[in-house]
């Protein structure tokens, strides 16, 4: 497993670094991401100062709420704690919005601003299995993530 990883992490650092349409390379890098973990949706998102936007995605459709402000929802989370935040069963945690009905576990990855910890994008994943997300999905998610920096840098 770890040479499948470590391959995806190369296709995601130079899918993230190629030129080209920034929405496209940031499907193909949610595709990658999705493939990897056999994930139902993937989401890659700009955050801003005020809102926090969709670039593109991989799985059954479009977000409920392409656009949100930054404080709201896991998302919202992730970027004030500054680190991933896991939520096995997200009925039970009030923070959730809503994108899909049959989303039972999330988590979302901050992408940092290099030598800042300011939070410049997220990667967002969602199954429809509780619990779904291990102590290794976080890990290999946040590698991707991180595999993905220059696609928010190279605009």
């Amino acid at each position: 497993m770890p040479i499948v990883v470590d391959n995806t992490l190369n296709q995601i650092r130079s899918t993230a670094a190629s030129g080209g349409d920034r929405a496209e390379r940031a499907k193909r890098l949610a595709e990658l991401i999705r493939k990897l973990g056999n994930y139902r949706w993937v989401g890659i998102y700009d955050v801003g100062a005020e809102s926090v936007s969709i670039i593109a995605w991989s799985g059954p459709g479009a977000p409920e709420y392409p656009t949100f402000p930054v404080s709201k929802g896991l998302t919202g989370a992730a970027i004030q704690q500054k680190k991933a935040v896991v939520v096995g069963d997200v009925r039970s945690d009030r923070r959730y919005l809503t994108a899909f009905g049959s989303t039972l576990s999330e988590i979302i990855v901050p992408v940092f601003a290099p030598g800042e910890d300011r939070v410049i994008g997220t990667v967002d994943v969602e199954s429809e299995k509780a619990n779904a997300f291990s102590a290794r999905d976080q890990q290999m998610i946040e590698q991707c993530a991180q595999a993905a920096l220059p696609l928010w840098l190279l605009r």
